[in-house]
């Protein structure tokens, strides 16, 4: 019986000074931490992300259900819509049929919103963070365009299906069906793409973006300068790991409802069970201000500070331990 950490104690020291550098950050640049509940009545609709589910006993006679939270997302909306201004949140999030190198199912998210700022800046900000907590000096920017036509020689606003499997069929050996488009940009981003850009970066933090409008998830649409339309979303990679995901966020709640309902049409698709929306986020966006918002993952962060192979080894006790 495994009853030891699989974190060492070096590395949880390391945890606690990463967490201090990353409040001290936020507090010099006035953005107020907030709490948010981890148990929730609404979940995302998004296919690809596995919800927990809990049901609770409310009395003698009240059985309700809920879920463990996969992103602070929704609420922290609810708090900008409520006026809080800039706030960010470090907190514990779940997501099923996650493990592996990179994964844990329940793991460490820092999220932060900035009321009145572009993706754009928001990338700034998410870049003096990263040269606090790493001294890397040196941080690049690339298109999710210009990303593909380097390393593949294709446009992934314009590729149709037949060209994007062709390219799958040249560089991969695929076990699964693709039927659209956005699912093979990303089996060609997550299996060619990411680690192309890994070998040719080295250590210099690459933030990619304006992604595919089918990937805007909560992430307002654009033209960008080839004419293309482009979900204004952007990612960061260091060390070959995706450390954040952020958006200048989507605020009309029609435009949202219609992308749940979306989400659920595809999971329908998928056979998985369709989520109820959640209408106290569709409610609050219309009073949401026009902002930016971005989530890292603490682990990960971790893991490129230790230089870690695994995020096994930043977590204290991960789920084949509890």
């Amino acid at each position: 019986m495994y009853w030891q950490p699989t974190a060492s104690i070096e590395n949880l020291h390391l945890r606690a000074a990463l967490l201090q550098q990353v409040r001290q950050f936020f507090s010099a640049n006035n953005v107020l931490e907030v709490e948010v509940p981890i148990l929730v009545s609404n979940t995302t609709t998004e296919p690809h992300i596995h919800s927990m589910s809990v049901n609770c006993q409310f009395g003698q006679t009240s059985n309700q259900h809920f879920y463990l939270n996969t992103s602070p997302e929704y609420a922290l909306k609810r708090l900008l819509s409520s006026g809080s201004g800039p706030i960010y949140s470090i907190t514990k999030v779940f997501r099923d049929n996650e493990i592996g190198r990179h994964h844990n199912p329940e793991f460490t998210m820092l999220e932060w919103y900035r009321p009145g700022y572009g993706y754009h800046e928001l990338m700034r900000e998410v870049a003096d963070l990263i040269n606090q907590l790493f001294d890397v000096g040196k941080i690049d920017w690339i298109s999710y365009q210009s990303l593909f036509e380097r390393s593949l020689d294709i446009d992934p606003h314009r590729a149709c299906l037949a060209e994007l499997k062709q390219l799958i069929h040249e560089h991969i050996d695929l076990s699964f069906a693709i039927d659209n488009v956005d699912a093979a940009l990303e089996v060609l981003m997550s299996h060619v793409v990411e680690p192309l850009l890994a070998e040719s970066v080295g250590d210099v933090p690459t933030f990619v973006y304006d992604f595919p409008v089918g990937q805007a998830a909560l992430a307002n649409i654009t033209v960008n300068d080839s004419s293309n339309k482009v979900a204004q979303r952007f990612e960061l990679y260091y060390q070959g790991i995706e450390l954040a995901n952020g958006y200048d966020e989507l605020t009309d709640p029609i435009e949202q409802r219609r992308r749940f309902l979306a989400d659920n049409k595809r999971r329908r698709l998928l056979g998985l069970p369709e989520i109820a929306l959640d209408e106290k986020l569709l409610a609050a966006l219309s009073n949401m201000p026009a902002c930016s918002g971005v989530a890292i993952g603490i682990d990960r962060l971790l893991m490129a500070k230790a230089r870690a192979d695994s995020i096994s080894e930043l977590i204290s006790f991960t789920s084949d331990r509890i």
